[in-house]
């Protein structure tokens, strides 16, 4: 549904995206993570057409996303990071005007979405909170019925309860066939809803991975005799070193845990702590405290 070969967008001599080749399957959720200033909102405005590229290509449904974008549009339904919406309309007003203007905007379920949202339409929207606002541009992007979805930080303002609904709803459109291209700083979102995750940096593409293969993966913490310091054969193949201090070892493993606890145990090793090494920890491989470059 999108695909993006080099992709690099310059502004004179600072590169907002740099050689950015990815590619969002049909029917999945694709993650975008990354601190403000890493890309992602370049990255969009490119897939949208509102930008030039300095190099490469952005394709969306096969079609080019800067000489097409008008029929790019079409298939796709976007929510801003900064949505501004009509202050002198009621919320109601706002998303009948969004139904007349597209016709591939469903008035009637948009009226849905709004109820899940628990979202006042009679409220004027110079007179609405932020999270309200949120809420009017959300329901707003969700009545579209297109099948490309492109959140750009969909839960931002929202109370927990709310925020809840939105991810199930991402799940439904997922369910449905649609493709969401879901950007947020909320790691846990993302682990909840996104297929495959996609981190970026200083505009470069640093990490990319299936969250299935992710969950996979866990932190095995070993308390270790000076004598044990050398794992054995058996036990050194389930394991990827991570550092070793005050007797006290910590690895990665991607091999069941059966095999592995059980190889440990034969090498006389005392498992201190097992978790999933989870998205955060490769987030700050990269965003992190000293985090290196890929």
């Amino acid at each position: 549904m999108i695909e993006t070969r080099e992709l690099t967008k310059r502004f004179g001599d600072f590169t907002a995206l740099d050689q950015c080749t990815l590619q969002v399957q049909r029917g999945e959720v694709f993650g975008l993570l990354g601190p403000n200033g890493a890309g992602k909102s370049t990255l969009i405005r490119l897939l949208l057409g509102f930008m030039q590229p300095t190099s490469g290509a952005a394709l969306v449904a096969g079609l080019d996303c800067y000489r097409d974008r008008l029929r790019v549009h079409q298939q796709l339904s976007y929510l801003p990071g900064d949505a501004r919406l009509f202050r002198a309309m009621n919320g109601r007003q706002v998303l009948r005007f969004f139904s007349q203007v597209r016709t591939d905007c469903n008035l009637d379920r948009a009226l849905q979405v709004a109820q899940r949202l628990d979202l006042n339409l009679r409220r004027w929207v110079g007179f609405m909170s932020t999270g309200m606002r949120q809420k009017l541009a959300l329901t707003a992007t969700l009545a579209v019925e297109q099948p490309l979805l492109i959140l750009d930080e969909p839960t931002a303002n929202l109370d927990p309860t709310v925020r809840g609904e939105v991810l199930k709803m991402v799940l439904e459109a997922r369910s449905a066939g649609r493709t969401v291209l879901f950007s947020s700083h909320v790691l846990s979102e993302i682990e909840e809803v996104c297929d495959r995750v996609a981190i970026l940096r200083s505009g470069r593409l640093v990490y990319e991975q299936c969250m299935s293969a992710l969950k996979q993966r866990y932190r095995i913490t070993l308390r270790q005799s000076a004598a044990a310091l050398t794992l054995t054969p058996d036990v050194a193949q389930w394991l990827e070193p991570q550092g070793i201090e005050d007797g006290v070892g910590h690895y990665l493993t991607t091999a069941g845990l059966s095999e592995v606890l059980t190889a440990l145990h034969r090498g006389g090793l005392e498992v201190v702590h097992v978790q999933p090494e989870g998205l955060r920890a490769i987030y700050e491989r990269y965003h992190g405290p000293g985090g290196g470059e890929a």
